[in-house]
Order: C-alpha cells, then sequence, then structure tokens
C-alpha cells in the first residue's frame, strides 16, 4: 500500500455515480490520492495534466468508450507507462482479450469486490514501483558506463606520460649510470620519484571517486571550517611557496563530512594556483545565503574562463584547454561535484575573462 508520506494518485473513470463513490471511498480509506472522472475525454485531459500512478478505467462510457481512452493514453509518450486496469461489467472473453490488445495490464469485472480491487491495485503499483527502479537502475549503469569510458580514455592518456617518464629515466640510468655525474643521476632518479607520485595521484583520485560514490551513510557534523581548511593547505606545502594567500577571520557553521569536504578545498586551491596568475594571488571567503546555505569560495587572480570553458569544467573527466592545461587527469572538479550533491551542496564558478575565476560550493548551514 501506498505510504502517508506519498500517496499514490489513481485517477478513477466510470460513467456510474455510484461506483466512483464506492472506489473513490474504499481506495482514500486505505491512504491514497483519488482523482475520480465520470468519462472517457475528462480521463485523458486528467492523465496528461497531472500523471497519476495508476488508472482504473471503466469501458462502457458515452462519447468515449475505455478501449479507446487507453488506445490514446499509450500513444502518448507522456502518458503510455501508466497501469490500466480495467474494470467493466463485460465479462465475455472477446472483451478481455481486446483490454489486454489495447493496453491494460488487468480486468476486474464487475461487480467486483472491494478486496479484490485494492489488491490489485496495491500489486500493479508495486510492479509499477519496481518498474521504476529498474529503469533508474539502467539510468545510473548507463551513466556509471559512460563515465568508465570516459575515465579509461583520460587516465590511459595521464598514466602514460609519468609511465614514459618513469621508463626513459629508469633506462637513461641502465644504460649510462657509470658516464652520468652523481648530480645527473639524483636529477634522474628524482624524475622516476616524480613521474611515480603523478601515477599515484591518479589512483588516490580513482579511490576517491569509488568512495564518494558507494558511500551511502556518510557521517555528517557540524564542521570546523578552520581547522578543515589548515589541514587542506597542509596537503599542498610545495605549491603554496611564494603565493599570497588570504584567508577571513572567521567562518559560517555549516554540516558536512571533513574528509570530503578537505578534499574540495585542497582541489580548488591547487587548481588556483596552478592557473593562477603570476605570482598568484588566492583569496578564501565564505557568506550565508537566504536559503539555508553557506557558500564557500576560492578566488584566483588568473586569465579567467570563458563561458564555454565555464560550461564544461564540472562534467566527468573534462580538461581545460591545452592551452591552459597544467599536469592534472581531468577528475577532481567531477569529484568535487559530486562530493558537494552528496553533502547536499552544490558547485559553481564565476569568472571573466581577464579577472580571474571564483570556484564555490555550498553547504547546508546551522
Amino acid at each position: 500500500m501506498a505510504s502517508e508520506k506519498t500517496p499514490a494518485n489513481i485517477l478513477v473513470v466510470d460513467d456510474t455515480l455510484a461506483n466512483l463513490q464506492i472506489l473513490v471511498s474504499m481506495l482514500e480509506d486505505h491512504g491514497y490520492y483519488v482523482r475520480p472522472v465520470n468519462n472517457g475525454p475528462a480521463a485523458l485531459r486528467a492523465a496528461r495534466l497531472a500523471r497519476p500512478d495508476l488508472i482504473l478505467l471503466d469501458i462502457q462510457m458515452p462519447d468515449m468508450d475505455g478501449f479507446t481512452v487507453c488506445r490514446e493514453l499509450k500513444a502518448d509518450d507522456n502518458t503510455r507507462d501508466i497501469p490500466v486496469v480495467f474494470i467493466s461489467a463485460l465479462d465475455n472473453i472477446e472483451d478481455k482479450v481486446r483490454a489486454f490488445q489495447e493496453g491494460g495490464v488487468d480486468y476486474i469485472t464487475k461487480p467486483f469486490q472491494l478486496q479484490e480491487v485494492l489488491a490489485r491495485v496495491e500489486t500493479h503499483l508495486e510492479i509499477q514501483r519496481l518498474r521504476r527502479l529498474d529503469q533508474q537502475h539502467i539510468a545510473e549503469q548507463a551513466a556509471l558506463i559512460a563515465d568508465l569510458d570516459a575515465y579509461a580514455h583520460t587516465v590511459a592518456h595521464d598514466l602514460k606520460n609519468p609511465l614514459t617518464t618513469i621508463y626513459s629515466f629508469t633506462a637513461a640510468l641502465e644504460s649510462y649510470a657509470d658516464r652520468l655525474t652523481e648530480k645527473r643521476r639524483q636529477e634522474y632518479l628524482q624524475k622516476i620519484v616524480e613521474g611515480a607520485e603523478h601515477m599515484n595521484a591518479i589512483i588516490d583520485a580513482l579511490l576517491l571517486l569509488a568512495n564518494v560514490r558507494q558511500q551511502k551513510d556518510i557521517p555528517l557534523a557540524d564542521l570546523d571550517m578552520s581547522l578543515v581548511v589548515k589541514n587542506a593547505l597542509a596537503r599542498l606545502p610545495g605549491q603554496l611557496a611564494g603565493v599570497e594567500l588570504v584567508k577571513p577571520d572567521s567562518w559560517p557553521a555549516v554540516r558536512g563530512y571533513a574528509v570530503w569536504v578537505e578534499e574540495i578545498w585542497a582541489n580548488y586551491i591547487s587548481n588556483a594556483v596552478k592557473y593562477g596568475g603570476r605570482p598568484p594571488r588566492v583569496e578564501l571567503g565564505a557568506d550565508r545565503l537566504d536559503n539555508g546555505m553557506a557558500r564557500f569560495w576560492v578566488q584566483d587572480n588568473g586569465p579567467g574562463l570563458t563561458p564555454e570553458e565555464q560550461a564544461r569544467l564540472f562534467t566527468p573527466f573534462t580538461r581545460l584547454s591545452e592551452k591552459k592545461h597544467i599536469q592534472g587527469h581531468g577528475l577532481g572538479l567531477s569529484i568535487v561535484r559530486r562530493i558537494a550533491a552528496k553533502l547536499g551542496g552544490d558547485v559553481g564558478v564565476e569568472s571573466t575573462p581577464g579577472q580571474g575565476s571564483r570556484f564555490y560550493f555550498t553547504l547546508p548551514a546551522v
């Protein structure tokens, strides 16, 4: 049976007032939202105006019979998948077969038993619910496959670069070790280490994406945002050398998952340094919004982004143009978007070419 919180919407179509009253009373007593109409054209208008979850449909009606109503519903993309249960005094096999041929999912013969009607309604609503879950699952799987295809292409490209570096310098050490100075050998070893670190970062990003996708029960808590930002900055000591960093004295109180929010800050700040001006100036800030959210942002002094680049930024595995591309694996902003959505927030960017960019995310305020 439908829950009281989200009652199923049932359209009942019958030209006999007594039948309508009985069906409406029974269904409403069991928690359903019922919309009665007494003719075919009114049924079509009602179904198209607000899609019901199920239709109980009489056959013998003036102006337009139930067979025609069902045929019209099934010819319309917006109403095609609404389950139609015929309820009629016609009890010969030809009419029952035709009801199914026209697209009905069930057939109840009058005079009907209330418990039988209720049982069939509940059955078909459950079937419809499961069908929608299947469709949602299929859509999610299709999106996942598309993401994986895009990820495979992106990661194959990005892993190839550091792998080539590692291979080249390893081969050089193997072939010319006795002819290289100690300083040059150390330079080659450092290049190998950097290549391995780059590959490790790509793998870490993949693991984080998988965690964000799969984690259901998120341990939300009130955040000490100053500590979260401090931890994010501690991960970027090499990048922050020579950067002018501006932070506010206080932060809005919000709820979230500190581990994930730290990832957002680290990603935004790292990008602000890499894509910012020279010398980089990075400003962090926040403000409360009227909708019960708080917005946090990172402003850089870079060249800014065109509207086309802004539109692509948070799509999975999208890079900036090659001109603006600095080492990365086209994955970070996609993760940021997923994290914010999981925490009940949003992400975005405000940018004008020549005036820098401001990347932001929102979280529920306390």
